[in-house]
């Protein structure tokens, strides 16, 4: 009589398979202990250490996916089996496949992780050393996939030198049907080369304007002073006349004021002083010149000029804002009128002859 237990299913009988089963259950459950306690201990160590390292391998341990777990366990299972030879290369390749993606997914979340905190660490200091690191960090990710991609195709026995030399030719076709896309491609590499801007740039470009927020090897994202997201393509952006207000080491400001031609003289000789005093009372600037620059149609002009010593446009028009608010004060204060546009007409009486 043949015990249960002894019966063969699929050329195994019922205990090894209940003993595969026992085995990847018991993988399966030890490797997600083991990720939990590891998470566990490095968050931790994370919450105590300034260190940037230990929050990247928490944030790669996070993205560990159950379907890693599950491939590992269910190979070393199948090792206590006796399975047809096509299945069982299949089954490592799936697992290999497996383990490879899982590879990836950590590398690049660390990377990304990583990439996240030191950029932010440089634009403080540096905003072209984050710009450099930012489009090198997609590189590394994008030539971490291909490796991983390819050696997935040496497992599963594709001849990989084959492929490669395959691609090599096919690569001119499709160079040719892409050419827009390459072209923004390399204008990127331009971009991160020759640093016309960098992350965190105030710039202008035709009449569109905002601060820099991404740069990447399609297009480039700009933030505009109304708050939507301008997008450039890199080609487009290149063959355009950029004005980058982020690399001012100052911000030379020029305005003009009108008084009315009924300004006494001595009111007048004064307007210069009260100018350069309001400009002044401010900091971080630098006072040039205020003159009486000349006569108009209806006012007489003043021309003023002053440095203000950050590329910040915020702090500038701070500055500009509390300028003339001390100007118009102290205008008032001394009755001094501000000129418009106006015109004035002479009448004359004829006389009459006799």
């Amino acid at each position: 009589m043949i015990r249960p237990l002894e019966i063969v299913l699929w050329h195994n009988s019922v205990t090894i398979w209940l003993v595969a089963l026992g085995v990847s259950a018991a993988i399966f459950v030890c490797i997600q202990l083991v990720l939990y306690f590891v998470r566990s201990r490095v968050s931790a160590f994370a919450a105590r250490s300034a260190t940037l390292w230990d929050d990247v391998v928490v944030h790669a341990l996070e993205k560990t996916r159950k379907t890693f777990t599950l491939g590992v366990a269910v190979y070393a299972g199948s090792s206590f089996l006796t399975l047809p030879p096509r299945l069982d290369r299949v089954l490592g390749v799936l697992t290999a496949l497996v383990v490879l993606v899982q590879v990836g997914l950590w590398f690049s979340a660390g990377l990304s992780f990583w990439l996240t905190g030191y950029t932010r660490q440089q634009l403080e200091q540096d905003r072209a050393v984050a710009t450099t690191v930012s489009a090198m960090g997609f590189a590394a990710k994008l030539l971490a996939w291909v490796l991983l991609f390819l050696v997935g195709l040496d497992a599963a026995g594709v001849n990989v030198t084959a492929l490669v030399a395959g691609l090599g030719i096919g690569g001119i076709a499709v160079a040719l049907a892409a050419q827009n896309i390459l072209g923004d491609v390399f204008s990127s590499l331009s971009i991160i080369v020759d640093k016309p801007f960098v992350l965190g740039d105030f710039i202008r470009v035709d009449d569109m304007l905002g601060n820099v927020e991404k740069i990447g090897l399609r297009s480039t994202r700009v933030r505009s002073l109304s708050g939507e997201r301008l997008i450039f393509s890199n080609g487009d952006l290149l063959r355009s006349r950029i004005r980058n207000y982020g690399s001012m080491p100052q911000r030379r400001v020029v305005f003009e004021i009108t008084v009315t031609y009924q300004t006494p003289r001595e009111k007048l000789m004064a307007v210069p002083g009260i100018i350069r005093a309001a400009i002044e009372a401010n900091e971080p600037v630098r006072f040039d010149r205020s003159h009486f620059a000349r006569y108009a149609d209806s006012w007489l002009m003043f021309e003023t000029v002053y440095f203000v010593l950050s590329d910040d446009y915020n702090t500038y028009m701070d500055i500009q804002q509390r300028v003339n608010f001390t100007i118009h004060e102290q205008f008032e204060a001394e009755g001094i009128d501000f000129a418009y546009p106006t015109q004035t007409l002479f009448l004359t009486r004829a006389t009459a002859l006799t």
